[in-house]
């Protein structure tokens, strides 16, 4: 009967448009368009830039790695076939470490949203506020994936349809419809000069974020084998997805720019409140405020969601690591519910830290959260790094292996979607290094070396640190315990 059913499960197959959502669901936000937002019209030329140059590659490159080599672990499986020892370990570290810095960011969003929902945004200023969401918050999800895995799935579901999609499409008809009453767009006019963006430093600094941005997109690699025609379906779906993401975060961050005003956008609560304070104005001007109570709990039910989601999935990412030896056997162990209560409770403790820093980094007037930005962007950017340095090794090295996706072009096809990503990433972890805002030349470079060391001792060292001092033999599960894992892992 069991085998019947996991034999009935596994001749599922995924539509192209559920292929699709899936990447939808991983990468697009909300708390993205205020950021962009105050870059005006010239968002569009990154937005599509780093659609062609990022998002598209990395959707490609993972269909063929997770189609030839369906292992459980995705990237870290991926790029261990290419780089076994400290480059797969690092990868999947990386892949870990840097949503834990990466929660603040998302739980003060949270925070602010939920301010307004209460119809007080003065109370994200409130530091003892602050504390008791963003704490409360990442320990209440931590709790709540130790529960069955459908009720996570559900609330992931159900976040992006309620709290991302609907919202903003309602923003952007709103919006459309404050215009048609002859209200002036914060935006300007919409000009061919206006979608050239300002080359300056400190906007080649914020770009580099992106990568940070459209980060997820490899998600959906994980499942294409589970198409009925993964060569035909796999990109078709991967480029509705990215079309999607990019037209939607286009309009969306439209919206943002036009209902809400630049001093705010560039003020203290701007990367956070933006997109709320923008539901707040246009509700206003139709004589419907009230709204934003209900409006506001779908954008935190949206944003908790993909919290939840980004919890639980790393967490998980790092169980192939163990079960090869790498990590403690702490790593693999899971509860009745498959939950890895162990892990959980360490990433949420960890980042319980960073959240004290953001808090104090704020009361001393210092940006945390874009230090906490580029400190996670710039972990993502090495995760990444490897996994196309990885496709490209495979591509020569285990040329004949059997593809059932292939990403079309040959392997000069291979080089130039690769070698494009690779360039791009590179150009981020650079610029990404320098701060946002103009410093002293003194102070500019005590924030580039405070940043890199951050991102190396947070990245790489612990890995290296861990194999080369602390790895013991009884890591190892027993053969009983590895046959019994791989059983459930290989196609």
């Amino acid at each position: 009967m069991a085998d019947a059913k996991r034999k009935a499960s596994t001749n599922k197959k995924l539509g192209v448009m559920s292929l699709a959502l899936i990447n939808v669901a991983a990468v697009l936000s909300l708390r993205n368009f205020p950021s962009m937002a105050v870059e005006g019209w010239g968002m569009i030329f990154w937005y599509v830039l780093f659609t062609i140059c990022f998002l598209i590659p990395t959707a490609l490159v993972a269909a063929e790695l997770a189609s030839t080599w369906p292992k459980a672990g995705g990237i870290y499986a991926w790029v261990r076939e290419a780089f076994p020892g400290k480059g797969s370990f690092i990868t999947i570290w990386c892949s870990w470490v840097n949503n834990i810095v990466w929660f603040p960011t998302v739980v003060s969003f949270i925070m602010i949203t939920f301010a307004y929902t209460l119809l007080k945004p003065a109370l994200g200023e409130n530091m003892v506020f602050m504390a008791v969401v963003m704490l409360g918050v990442l320990w209440v999800l931590t709790f709540f994936n130790f529960g069955r895995m459908k009720h996570s799935t559900t609330l992931s579901t159900v976040g992006t349809v309620v709290g991302a999609l609907i919202p903003i499409t309602i923003l952007v008809v709103l919006t459309f419809a404050w215009l048609a009453q002859g209200n002036v767009s914060n935006m300007g006019d919409l000009t061919l000069s206006a979608l050239v963006p300002d080359m300056n430093f400190s906007m080649l600094t914020f770009a580099a974020s992106l990568v940070l941005m459209f980060a997820g997109m490899e998600m959906a690699g994980y499942h294409a084998r589970e198409t009925e025609n993964p060569q035909k379906d796999y990109p078709l779906a991967m480029f509705i997805a990215a079309a999607i993401i990019c037209a939607v975060s286009i309009l969306g961050t439209w919206s943002v720019g036009t209902m809400v005003t630049p001093e705010f956008l560039n003020g203290p609560e701007g990367l956070n409140g933006g997109v709320i304070e923008a539901f707040q104005v246009v509700l206003d001007s139709f004589n419907v405020g009230w709204m934003i109570i209900p409006l506001g709990l779908m954008l935190t039910i949206g944003i908790v969601a993909q919290l939840s989601t980004w919890m639980l999935g790393p967490a998980k990412g790092l169980a192939p690591a163990a079960y090869l030896g790498d990590l403690p056997p702490m790593f693999r162990k899971a509860n009745k519910n498959g939950a890895p209560v162990g892990v959980l409770i360490l990433q949420s403790a960890i980042s319980s830290g960073f959240i004290v820093l953001y808090l104090v980094l704020d009361a001393l007037n210092v940006d945390g959260y874009w230090v906490l930005v580029a400190i996670t962007s710039l972990i993502n950017i090495i995760m990444y790094v490897f996994m196309f340095a990885a496709f490209l090794k495979l591509r020569k090295s285990q040329a004949d292996k059997p593809r059932p996706f292939k990403l079309p072009g040959g392997n000069v096809g291979a080089y130039i979607v690769g070698g494009v990503a690779i360039v791009t990433l590179v150009f981020g972890f650079i610029f990404g290094l320098y701060p946002s805002d103009p410093m002293s030349d003194t102070m500019t470079v005590v924030y580039i070396i405070g940043v890199f060391l951050a991102v190396v001792c947070i990245s790489v060292l612990p890995p290296i640190i861990i194999e080369k001092w602390f790895k013991k033999d009884s890591w190892m599960p027993t053969q009983e315990e590895l046959e019994a894992y791989e059983g459930t892992t290989e196609e």
